[in-house]
């Protein structure tokens, strides 16, 4: 379905019995989600490399425009600390205007993952990486609020890491001040949930309003976040005679990271909320959406944005329904930052310091981190490791690309150990009275489990020359190989021809319909020769030298079970079975 459809859809089925009570409970959710977004918002403009004013415009244009357009009625978007941990970088390194250039760009690609529904893309990338960068991401805005907590002023730098290096080589002399208010804002995010049940009081608009109040009361000089504009449009923006084209390669990179930390964001989210609400979310209409939202908001001097789980969770518990909540909250920030815009202007940066150490702790996905550790499952431990420090190292696109490469790694590793059972046929055991004609040659069959592609077929290949000779008959059960790769199809290509050679052969048994499909139009099973392909083991091996049926399998015939009639391994049946 076009997505200008989907979306009409989606709104006139939200909007068929929309009625007063459905208004007040839209909101009253509006109202608390409000509550919730104004500290985050003020805090995550800040930690972008922008200041508070963007922030909250971002709050509000993601509300509104994003929230009109948006694939689901629950998403609720705004700054992110995920996303403040890329922009701070670009911001540092190329200053704001290509943060709002890479803004632009980073809609634009969006708006084509909407449009070719890419979007499923994104699920590729494995949970580990997902864990480990977000857990990168937490660390590193936890570290960029060290000079906010301490209430300090050092030396800009684009990474963290020679931040914090610069830290122990010239030292710092700590604000007690500030210090305090930021412990004071950390105290109430954290006891805040258990003293006070409703989700509908947020924690961090009372941790913020308190510093405030203690900072004024007591006297303390502690940076602020200053003048706030009561208006929409910020001085400091985006223009479009103002747009460098010649620029746009240096910011390609960080619009790709943009787009990418956007749709990803927006899609769990979605995942997340959907689960809670039982309502899909139409991905390709939601990536549209952002993309459109993303391309608008650096025009007013915003920072991009994404879905954030946590006020959308809000949104959901405070009993929102329609799409009305994002809009309404994003009328209601605008309200504030017109009316309230010099209460404002007086946070204490160290008050939002310890909104965003808070928010940092509790970004991480404690819980999968306890699975992968406690379960020791190494292959997860390792990519969510590498994906962390390659975060925290480089910038978010390298960090996926890194993780993803070191799971494929893995996962190539893990799937490469080829299951082989080997059992040689004794030709004594053949003809017990049963006029079996002996073959000439040794017998092997080969039970095998697990894909022969490249990074396993070689395996096969290295075994038969280490136990079996050219002049031995080998069958191949092949009952437990779900697929076959070139690498593969190279490798039967060279064990028929060693076994051929040699005075032996190559017999294939319980091929499944996928492998044949391939082999046949690879031209192998021509080359092998169809009377060469067995159903199973024990009739490939009947084919090698019985000249009349035995006792048994005339008496199997008589009864129509063709597939016992001989029974010449003991474990030959039960490795055709846990195959």
């Amino acid at each position: 379905m076009n997505p200008a459809r989907e979306w009409w859809s989606l709104v006139r089925r939200e909007f068929a019995r929309y009625d007063g009570h459905t208004f007040q409970r839209d909101a009253l959710a509006a109202v608390t989600v409000a509550a919730v977004a104004l500290p985050l918002a003020l805090a995550f403009g800040v930690a972008s490399g922008a200041d508070a004013a963007a922030g909250l415009v971002t709050a509000i244009l993601a509300g509104v425009v994003i929230g009109t357009l948006g694939g689901a009625p629950y998403q609720i978007s705004g700054p992110t600390g995920a996303m403040s941990a890329v922009l701070i970088v670009l911001a540092a390194r190329h200053g704001l205007e290509a943060v709002w250039l890479a803004g632009l760009l980073a809609g634009a690609m969006l708006v084509l993952l909407g449009v070719f529904r890419l979007g499923k893309v994104i699920a590729l990338i494995p949970a580990p990486v997902i864990s480990g960068f977000t857990s990168g991401i937490a660390l590193i805005i936890a570290l960029g609020q060290i000079d906010n907590a301490l209430g300090i002023s050092t030396p800009a730098a684009e990474r963290v890491i020679p931040k914090v290096v610069w830290y122990f080589e010239h030292g710092v002399e700590p604000d007690p001040a500030a210090v305090g208010l930021t412990a004071l804002v950390m105290a109430i995010l954290i006891a805040w949930p258990r003293i006070v049940r409703s989700h509908r009081v947020p924690g961090a608009l009372i941790g913020i309003v308190v510093a405030t109040a203690v900072a004024a009361l007591a006297g303390w000089d502690v940076p602020t976040i200053g003048e706030v504009p009561r208006s929409l449009v910020l001085p400091d923006r985006l223009s479009l005679g103002a747009i460098d084209f010649e620029a746009l390669n240096t910011v390609l990179v960080p619009a790709m990271s943009i787009a990418a930390l956007g749709a990803i964001e927006t899609l769990l989210c979605g995942a997340v909320a959907g689960n809670m609400t039982g309502i899909r979310l139409h991905g390709s209409v939601e990536l549209i959406a952002q993309g459109i939202g993303n391309a608008v908001i650096p025009f007013f001097g915003g920072v991009p944005a994404t879905a954030a789980i946590a006020r959308t969770s809000v949104n959901i518990k405070s009993g929102g329904v329609t799409r009305v909540v994002p809009i309404l909250h994003g009328v209601i920030l605008l309200a504030l930052a017109l009316v309230a815009a010099p209460l404002i202007g007086r946070v204490p940066l160290s008050a939002l310091a310890g909104v965003l150490l808070v928010t940092a702790w509790r970004m991480n996905e404690w819980h999968a981190i306890r699975f992968y550790f406690g379960r020791r499952l190494t292959h997860a431990v390792a990519a969510f490791l590498v994906t962390l420090a390659a975060t925290v190292v480089f910038d978010l696109t390298q960090a996926i690309l890194i993780g993803f490469g070191i799971s494929t790694l893995i996962f190539v590793s893990q799937i490469s150990d080829l299951w082989m059972l080997r059992q040689p046929v004794d030709p004594g055991r053949l003809g017990a009275g049963d006029d079996f004609v002996h073959p000439e040659h040794p017998i092997s069959i080969y039970y095998l489990g697990g894909p022969l592609f490249f990074g396993a077929a070689r395996k096969l290949l290295e075994d038969i020359e280490r136990q079996d000779g050219s002049d031995a008959t080998l069958i191949l059960s092949m009952r437990g190989v779900p697929l076959v790769d070139a690498t593969g199809i190279e490798v039967l290509r060279e064990i028929r021809r060693r076994q051929e050679t040699g005075g032996g052969g190559l017999l294939l048994a319980g091929l499944q319909p996928r492998a044949e499909a391939l082999l046949r139009r690879a031209g192998f099973l021509e080359e092998l020769g169809e009377t060469r392909l067995f159903w199973s083991a024990d009739r490939a091996i009947r084919s090698l030298g019985a000249t009349r049926p035995a006792p048994a399998a005339a008496a199997a015939q008589e009864t129509g079970d063709l597939g016992s009639t001989l029974i010449l391994l003991p474990h030959q049946e039960q490795a055709d079975r846990e195959l």
